[in-house]
């Protein structure tokens, strides 16, 4: 056998070996921050919840997800321990993005289009979106709701006697078998 043939199989176990140990890694990566928790610190479960760790126990942790609300989960289930200042700032809601900064809600939606409609004053292309006067006199045609009570009374009314004609075709098909 040469070289050139086994190469394809040795590349193989070689990469089989680097993703397993890599993977391997990361599990005692896990595993030990799971280990370090401590009681007090804040988590994040792998469902996507933020509680407290109360008690830890061999298999089990006891959270707290709400004051007062305690609930008991797997260790494994602990998708990330979290510093006090992350913790703290998901809690309070705060966006680490901008800081303290509120971001600036306008009262109308006009300062939002207000450069786009200044753009569009110098082209002259502005589009009226009013109704023309052709569909302003066209009155809207609604039915009365005495008419669609009528017409919801008359569809249970065939129903009803669609249904009682089965159950007589049904009785008169025994009664023939007998």
């Amino acid at each position: 056998m040469s070289i050139v043939t086994l190469l394809p199989f040795i590349v193989l176990i070689g990469a089989m070996f680097l993703m397993t140990r890599s993977a391997k890694k990361k599990q005692q990566a896990a595993a030990q921050m799971r280990n370090e928790m401590q009681a007090g610190t804040g988590v994040r479960t792998i469902g996507g919840m933020y509680a407290t760790v109360k008690e830890i126990h061999e298999e089990t942790v006891l959270l707290e997800v709400a004051p007062g609300v305690h609930a008991i989960y797997a260790k494994n289930a602990i998708g990330a321990v979290l510093a006090d200042e992350e913790y703290n700032r998901i809690l309070d809601g705060a966006d680490p993005i901008h800081g303290d900064e509120q971001p600036v809600v306008p009262d109308d939606a006009s300062s939002l289009t207000a450069a786009s409609a200044d753009e569009a004053g110098d082209k002259g292309d502005k589009i009226d979106l009013g109704k023309t006067e052709a569909t302003a006199a066209e009155p809207a045609v609604d039915e009365p709701a005495a008419d669609k009570a009528k017409d919801t009374k008359a569809a249970e009314d065939t129903v009803k006697a669609d249904a009682d004609t089965v159950k007589d075709e049904k009785k008169s098909g025994d009664d023939e078998a007998k």
